[in-house]
């Protein structure tokens, strides 16, 4: 497609622009510390986009962790495929499954404790570079743990660890705690089409 020499100054001007405002900022973002990342809403990609992350991590050399709050009664993609690297992910499900499958409230509570204290301890270990918290916001919304207790363990623990949270329904106080929030919108699913959770897709 030909277009005017005219249209591509313009464009080449407007990224000489773009590029000088960018590399201001790289210059002056100079703190090196770890992150906590809270991924919600009820679109799809909060646990798929933390996967990511743990696999961009190990590709660093980096060592990580997972907790998977709610889920667990079924097996996933992401929990074989990680399994695969015992000495680099320390993995740890609850186990009970979805709270419409459990309908147990005290139970719930009792698992998402005994999670809470594996994500204590991967907290408190520095060789762990990046912690995925999987769907740690639906447990705080149900009240299986205290929000006040649980951002007081992500607060202390080793300096450069980053941690990922994941789940809809991220509570106001999870979000102002956390450095990076980012709201996975609904805009169309295939499950509302009557398309079964496709292996690989969905888990």
């Amino acid at each position: 497609m030909s277009e005017s020499p005219e249209k591509d100054q313009r464009h080449q001007s407007r990224m000489q622009r773009k590029k000088a405002l960018i590399d201001e900022k790289i210059a002056q973002a100079r703190d090196e510390r770890g992150v906590l990342l809270v991924l919600s809403g009820n679109g799809k990609g909060k646990s798929s986009s933390a996967f990511g992350m743990l696999a961009r991590a190990l590709g660093h050399g980096m060592r990580g962790g997972v907790v998977q709050f709610i889920k667990g009664a079924a097996s996933t993609g992401e929990e074989a495929f990680f399994r695969r690297f015992p000495e680099e992910v320390r993995y740890h499900v609850m186990g009970e499954g979805f709270t419409w499958e459990t309908q147990d409230r005290q139970r719930d509570i009792a698992k998402a404790e005994q999670a809470w204290a594996v994500a204590r301890e991967l907290l408190a270990d520095p060789r762990v570079g990046l912690l995925v918290l999987d769907e740690l916001n639906i447990a705080l919304k149900h009240g299986y743990l205290a929000l006040d207790r649980v951002l007081a363990d992500i607060a202390a623990r080793a300096p450069q660890q980053h941690v990922v949270v994941t789940g809809r329904g991220a509570l106001p106080g999870m979000i102002e705690a956390a450095d990076t929030v980012t709201e996975m919108g609904l805009v169309k699913h295939a499950f509302k089409a009557g398309i079964k959770a496709q292996k690989g897709v969905e888990f």
